[in-house]
This record gives C-alpha cells, sequence and structure tokens, in this order.
C-alpha cells in the first residue's frame, strides 16, 4: 500500500507541528516547510502527494509558491488563510488551488479535505468511457495516462480542472449545470459553488481556448450550464 507523503508549508511552527500529527495519525508521511522558498527545495528532493499550503508567509507567500508548483506539478494543493472573504478564496483557486480552509480550522475537516483530494489525485476516473482516447476537433482526452491535449501538444491541467474537463469532454454535447459539476468533482452538497466552477471553468478556457470570449469547445449556456460542444 503506498504511504502517501503530504508537505505542509506554513510559517508557524505550532501550526505545521499540530497538523502533523493528525496527518501522522492517518499514516500519511509529513514533510515541513516554514515558506514557500523552503516548499519548492523540498518538492525538488521528494516526491509529495498533497501540499497544505499557507498564503500568508515571508519571502514566498503561497499565492507565488503556488504559481512556482503549477508551471510543472498538478499535485493538489490546499491553500490555508486567516482570511475568510470571498475574493481572497477566489484568489487563491484561480492561481491554481484546489481547495481551501480558513483559519481556524477543525484539524479533522482538514483530514478530511486532504482524504478527498488524493481520492481524486490518486484514482482519477469516476467517470468511466469505453474509449482509451476521446477526441473532439483537435482537443483530445486520454482515459488511460490521464492527458489532455490540443492539436497535439499538453494541456496542463490542475486536478480539479482535469476532472471538469474529464466530465464534459466524456459527456460531450450534454450540459451540466454549476450545481452538477460541483456535486460530480467536489463530491459535496452544491453551496455557493457559483464562484468557484467559474473560476475554475475560465482557467481551462484559458488553457484550450484559442479565444476565450469566444470559445471553441467549452461553452456556456446562459441559465443553465456548460457543455464541451461535440
Amino acid at each position: 500500500m503506498t504511504q502517501f507523503t503530504v508537505l505542509v508549508t506554513d510559517d508557524d511552527q505550532d501550526i505545521r507541528d499540530g497538523i502533523e500529527i493528525y496527518l501522522k495519525n492517518e499514516s500519511y508521511h509529513v514533510l515541513k516547510a516554514s515558506d514557500g522558498v523552503e516548499a519548492l527545495a523540498l518538492l525538488e528532493k521528494h516526491e509529495v502527494h498533497l501540499i497544505i499550503l499557507d498564503i500568508m508567509m515571508p519571502n514566498m507567500d503561497g499565492i507565488q509558491a503556488t504559481f512556482k508548483i503549477r508551471e510543472e506539478r498538478n499535485i493538489p494543493i490546499i491553500m490555508l488563510s486567516a482570511k475568510a472573504e470571498d475574493s481572497d478564496k477566489i484568489h487563491g483557486l484561480s492561481v491554481g488551488a484546489d481547495d481551501y480552509v480558513t483559519k481556524p480550522f477543525h484539524p479533522m475537516e482538514l483530514i478530511a479535505r486532504v482524504k478527498s483530494q488524493l481520492r481524486r489525485y490518486v484514482h482519477l476516473g469516476t467517470f468511466v468511457d469505453k474509449k482509451t482516447t476521446i477526441a473532439i476537433n483537435g482537443l483530445a482526452l486520454d482515459l488511460d495516462s490521464r492527458e489532455l491535449t490540443l492539436d497535439g501538444e499538453p494541456v496542463k491541467l490542475t486536478p480539479i480542472e482535469f476532472k471538469i474537463t474529464e466530465l464534459l469532454i466524456t459527456n460531450a454535447g450534454r450540459v451540466f449545470s454549476i450545481g452538477d459539476i460541483y456535486e460530480r468533482v467536489w463530491n459535496e452538497p452544491a453551496y455557493n459553488a457559483e464562484n468557484i466552477v467559474a473560476v475554475h471553468i475560465r482557467k481551462i478556457r484559458e488553457k484550450i481556448e484559442t479565444d476565450s470570449k469566444n470559445p471553441r469547445y467549452l461553452k456556456v449556456v446562459w441559465g443553465v450550464g456548460y457543455k464541451i460542444e461535440k
């Protein structure tokens, strides 16, 4: 059985140590860093399956670190922040985070989110299709390698972006409401999900559309939801 490694990055040692205790109780291997610079250095040396990343840190904050991580890696990122404003949450998600937890938080809530993200990351494939590769006008999804290509060129997606894209491509032509997308991808009831889903849709469009304002693939059906055009 694989022992998953979680990288905990926070400038508060008490928080790092506290999270480590709960993660180790769940049999995770834990690495710790006090800022984004240390986190990136550890990522170069170790195989990491998930990152818990504080936003407000010295030297390199969580936003900057996420930008750097997303240049090469699609591992899940759960952001921590003392800020509870929706704008801060949306900002974190828009730069590539997969989930967001506001301080103070219950440790078991964080552990539940870690487990949820790891399930999606390691066991992608909830939406089953008999085809190995689904191709739509130059956009191709390989279900075996878990890769998306556009005109033969790889498209880097975060795990959440991939799940949304997979849902829509494997059901091309079908319209999914925001609630449907959220519940199928996040595996939890949709509550105030509009902004969260919209942020991820926008990021996907930026990666697969030549003109995101006039999309070729990912279409909005006003008042209903989104679909991938056949």
